[in-house]
């Protein structure tokens, strides 16, 4: 008979792409074609927006910055949130440590 208790074995990587994928879903003006993603920088793990296939919108999502910080937070994805095209990087935002 199988276990009542079961609970499925997920995985960090499944976690993490369910948390992109609910970022994704509760940031409507986020254009389809931007790659998500998270990325270690030092020793933080910053959220990555990558505009490489739009780069003409950075500007526009930059602008909701304070938004994406919030919500990216809020999933524990990160504190901060970098803003590349391609390899470059377009821009970066971080939450102020609270003291």
């Amino acid at each position: 008979m199988a276990d009542q208790h079961f609970l499925p074995n997920y995985t960090s990587a499944d976690l993490e792409k369910a948390a992109l994928s609910r970022f994704r879903s509760l940031i409507s003006f986020l254009p389809a074609e931007c790659k998500l993603g998270r990325e270690i920088w030092n020793r933080s793990t910053v959220l990555c927006i990558n505009f490489e296939d739009c780069p003409s919108l950075v500007e526009s999502v930059q602008e909701q910055s304070f938004l994406l910080l919030l919500v990216a937070h809020y999933l524990g994805l990160a504190d901060s949130v970098l803003f590349k095209t391609g390899k470059k990087v377009a821009g970066w935002m971080s939450m102020m440590p609270l003291r």
